[in-house]
């Protein structure tokens, strides 16, 4: 650790004197196959290594796909759910959503360890009645998540919004097996990270015959990094995860970000809402507009960070993981996280600038969302997945206690069983059966 930061100091102040910049990244020893990794040039001169685990399938073991319906026609029949709200925006910024289709309930997300504590799970039962707002202070949360509106609600509803998104259609939730040829994982992580951080997740559903699709972002692991800061802005990056989609997407692709990567996979759900089936969220923190921090230790001089690369590393173990023992010094090194350049690093904090990701960005998705965010995480309170999980209209939250930030490295046994049984939930019955359920249980009290 001393000599790491002798190293730091002398190269930061040589930055400092020199005037270049210490943005180069090498690449990572790593074992390269004919079906390991692909090196795929977004943009001439950028270059993303990926991941790509393609099963092989014998006739015998594929499974029929999943009967798509013509362009014309509904989706119908099992797993088919009326996504319909109304979300108005008013001038003091205040945001009401009203939900007015289809009741989901779920039983799913329960571990293999049998842990069903209410307390670690919250579940976001929609209903048709009216809910949530984004910044309402009178609203009162249910224990199971849901908002339930007071009485002033009906007032301030006729007034006239600044701004009405009316949402109103069928989506077909359907399980997800690894012996579809039509479906697809993604898996992208955030800052200072690569794709070697989901290698247990990667391992788990190649095996189990998913394809799989891993990028590293530019700048990181063993993708080139661009020598200027405007490569590295959201939307630049957005671009690119958008580029690998369209090259590897299948007719069901599932999305898995990671803290920053959420929002990439938020951006995709957006534009892509008939191929993105359902979406994955890990600590990837509440439903709010991307603007970088102005006071923050990333708007240093690169050359300043680079002399607190060591200060800065340990500080993000000590953070990330519920524990800083030899263990998770090992994952943290084996998963290549937080070894980016302090150019990269720099430019990825001050670059994260998406004024369009705000709540009703979020509120508009109609793909099914799970939530799993790590207890003792430093980096993103539990609180706003919690937010999140309020605005989405289908969504589940699971909290994991001996998890924190990097909570796939950490419990990777819990977090792919939680994902593969998300992978394979659909509606048991039809929704529109549901809502009659509901409403019958309501005429009977």
């Amino acid at each position: 650790m001393r000599s790491n930061m002798l190293t730091s100091i002398t190269d930061g102040i040589m930055c400092c004197i020199t005037g270049r910049t210490l943005n180069v990244v090498g690449a990572i020893d790593s074992v390269e196959s004919s079906n390991g990794y692909d090196y795929v040039e977004v943009k001439p001169g950028r270059v993303l290594r990926v991941k790509h685990i393609v099963p092989s399938r014998t006739p015998a073991e594929e499974e029929k796909p999943v009967e798509e319906e013509g362009e014309d026609e509904e989706p119908s029949g099992k797993g088919v759910v009326h996504c319909k709200r109304k979300i108005s925006v008013y001038r003091n910024g205040q945001v009401v959503i009203e939900n007015l289709g289809d009741v989901i309930r779920s039983e799913i997300l329960h571990c293999q360890n049998g842990n069903t504590d209410p307390s670690s799970r919250v579940e976001i039962e929609l209903s048709d009645a009216n809910a949530t707002s984004s910044q309402d202070n009178s609203t009162n949360t249910c224990a199971n998540g849901g908002a339930v509106p007071e009485q002033g609600t009906a007032k301030r509803r006729k007034r006239k919004p600044k701004k009405t998104v009316m949402i109103d259609c069928k989506k077909r939730i359907t399980s997800c097996k690894g012996t579809h040829s039509d479906v697809a994982l993604f898996f992208i992580h955030g800052v200072g990270g690569s794709l070697d951080i989901w290698k247990e997740q990667l391992d788990f559903f190649g095996k189990l015959g998913y394809e799989v699709v891993a990028p590293d972002l530019a700048g990181h692991g063993s993708s080139t990094a661009p020598k200027i800061g405007a490569a590295y802005t959201f939307y630049a990056l957005a671009e690119d995860m958008r580029a690998i989609f369209k090259r590897y997407g299948k007719k069901r692709n599932i999305l898995i970000g990671h803290s920053y990567g959420v929002s990439f996979c938020t951006f995709l759900a957006h534009e892509y809402p008939d191929q993105v089936h359902k979406v994955v969220m890990i600590n990837g923190g509440g439903p709010t507009a991307l603007e970088p921090s102005l006071c923050s230790i990333f708007n240093l001089p690169t050359c300043v960070l680079h002399c607190l690369s060591p200060c800065l590393v340990w500080s993000f173990l000590k953070a990330a993981f519920a524990r800083q023992g030899a263990k998770e010094k090992q994952l943290l090194k084996e998963g290549n996280a937080f070894r980016v350049t302090s150019f990269v690093l720099r430019a990825m904090m001050s670059g994260q600038y998406w004024p369009e990701g705000d709540e009703v960005y979020h509120a508009e998705l109609t793909v099914p969302v799970l939530l799993v965010h790590g207890m003792h995480d430093k980096f993103v309170p539990v609180d706003e997945d919690q937010r999140m999980a309020e605005i989405l209209l289908i969504a589940f939250l699971k909290v994991i206690d001996e998890g924190s930030h990097m909570v796939m490295l950490e419990c990777p046994e819990t977090v792919n069983t939680l994902l593969h049984e998300f992978l394979l939930w659909e509606p048991e019955v039809a929704a529109s059966e549901k809502v009659e359920a509901k409403q019958t249980t309501e005429n009977n009290k």
